[in-house]
């Protein structure tokens, strides 16, 4: 049975993120290589390619995409554009790019966003934990290498934020745990669990 909870911000030890260092729109993006931002082939532009290929009835390329165009008209044209003016943002996001903002996201990124995340971790272990009336634990380096971030009840757990859902059917991770969800909202967390 899923269960969601609220975490408040005030249960989480006060967390700051760099306060000193501003990035351009999209540098930390280009920074991560995360060049899909456009979003231009997700189902909702292109259709779900998965249950598409299956309707076709054609086996070849050529029969699949004269079948795809003739059903998507626009769809290649509509991703292109997308993906071609999210182009054009990199293109003026990456000549601001020098030494000093790596610098300063490198640190962001291992210093603070590091603290804030393992923050986030310990209080979601903490409070779900509280919620069934058990115990938890942080996970030992060796744990983390297999995806596990902590236990609750002896069980071992995952915390992942809640966009992780709509990614993982595309990654090649397996994880042997069970994932806990959460979601940075103003008032604190909220946090979806099946334990």
């Amino acid at each position: 049975m899923e269960r969601t909870l609220r975490i408040a911000n005030k249960d989480i030890e006060a967390l700051t993120s760099c306060t000193d260092c501003t990035f351009p729109k999209y540098a930390t993006q280009i920074m991560n290589l995360a060049n899909a931002n456009a979003q231009g082939t997700r189902p909702k532009v292109v259709g779900q390619m998965s249950d598409l290929i299956q309707e076709c009835p054609g086996r070849t390329v050529a029969e699949w995409k004269a079948w795809y165009n003739q059903r998507y008209p626009t769809s290649i044209d509509q991703a292109t554009n997308k993906v071609y003016a999210m182009i054009e943002e990199f293109q003026q996001v990456i000549v601001k790019i020098d030494k000093k903002m790596v610098h300063d996201w490198v640190e962001d990124l291992v210093i603070t966003k590091t603290f804030v995340g393992l923050r986030f971790q310990e209080a979601i272990l903490k409070r779900v934990a509280e919620g069934l009336g058990g115990h938890y634990r942080l996970a030992a380096p060796d744990d983390e290498a297999r995806g596990i971030d902590g236990y609750i009840n002896d069980v071992p757990v995952s915390i992942k934020p809640s966009t992780y859902k709509s990614k993982r059917l595309t990654l090649s991770e397996q994880i042997g745990a069970a994932i806990i969800f959460y979601e940075k909202k103003k008032t604190g967390l909220t946090v979806e669990f099946d334990l």
